[in-house]
């Protein structure tokens, strides 16, 4: 992941090479975690792409993809944006993400002018210590890892994340309920520009997501005896939310089974629901003997 928020910036400044068509770098950093470009990554260009084709003024509100491929460390990736339908309030944009002539994502995400309406919101859990008495999300799993604290600082990067779920766990495997809170903000300021706030936010919500589906099983999320992997992500803009800021994500797994697991997230801002999301994803079992 990119170290720094003027790395992130750049990330998401796609290049224009046609009427619809963009390409977007990947960083490429040694001793990532996985060697496959980040998921969240790919979905914030992809969101970026999109919101370079809708007219002014229109604000994602949703969006739904597909992993088909693992995308391939350093190497560019092209985002053809098909525009499917532009209306009176809504624009709908169609987006696949490509390496080298091959297909390695696809998403549709749906554009909407603010308007006034009726607001209701869940509020945030209580009882969640603030993050700066959370240690750091690194820490915790590079106790319960066996990747050091430094690896796991190094793969985030650009995002601060704090552990907000309860510490007296000694490990995973005794956690009876698959859930987990996290802090996570940009670890430093952003610019102001709203379309660059949604884009980390998306970027962001891939973080922890599919691990949350192993928290009440005796393995280790992404070691050697699990392949792990992104499948599909959907996720949905409420309401504005600054993503330099602290954001209380929410995320709890409601199944797993057949090799899938299947997790929802909440992205809280200021106490107010900011974002929600869906992911399922690969958490297959191996035996890393017979590779």
């Amino acid at each position: 992941m990119p170290e720094s928020v003027d790395e992130l910036i750049a990330l998401l400044d796609l290049e224009q090479t046609g009427e619809a068509t963009f390409l977007g770098q990947d960083d490429d950093q040694e001793g990532r975690m996985f060697q496959r470009v980040f998921g969240g990554q790919v979905l914030a260009q992809a969101l970026t792409a999109g919101y370079r084709t809708v007219p002014a003024g229109r604000v994602a509100h949703s969006l739904g993809a597909y992993f088909l491929r693992p995308g391939a460390p350093g190497v560019p990736i092209t985002y053809s944006v098909e525009k499917t339908r532009d209306g009176g309030s809504f624009s709908a944009r169609r987006v696949v993400a490509a390496q080298d002539g091959r297909v390695i994502f696809s998403m549709v995400c749906s554009y909407h002018e603010l308007e006034a309406g009726l607001d209701h919101a869940d509020q945030a859990p209580l009882g969640v210590a603030p993050p700066e008495d959370c240690p750091p999300l690194s820490e915790v799993l590079g106790a319960r890892s066996r990747r050091a604290v430094a690896a796991w600082r190094q793969e985030w990067g650009v995002l601060e994340t704090r552990f907000a779920s309860d510490t007296s766990v000694a490990t995973a495997a005794a956690h009876a309920d698959a859930d987990m809170k996290v802090w996570v903000r940009a670890e430093s300021a952003l610019p102001d520009d709203p379309q660059i706030h949604q884009a980390v936010l998306a970027y962001a919500s891939d973080l922890t997501l599919l691990a949350v589906s192993t928290v009440p099983h005796p393995v280790e999320f992404g070691g050697p005896n699990m392949q792990v992997a992104s499948i599909n992500h959907s996720m949905w803009f409420h309401r504005p939310a600054r993503a330099d800021q602290w954001l209380l994500y929410d995320q709890v797994s409601p199944s797993a089974s057949a090799g899938l697991g299947f997790s929802f997230g909440r992205l809280f801002a200021d106490g107010r629901l900011a974002a929600s999301c869906a992911q399922e994803g690969l958490i297959r079992i191996v035996d890393p003997s017979s590779s």
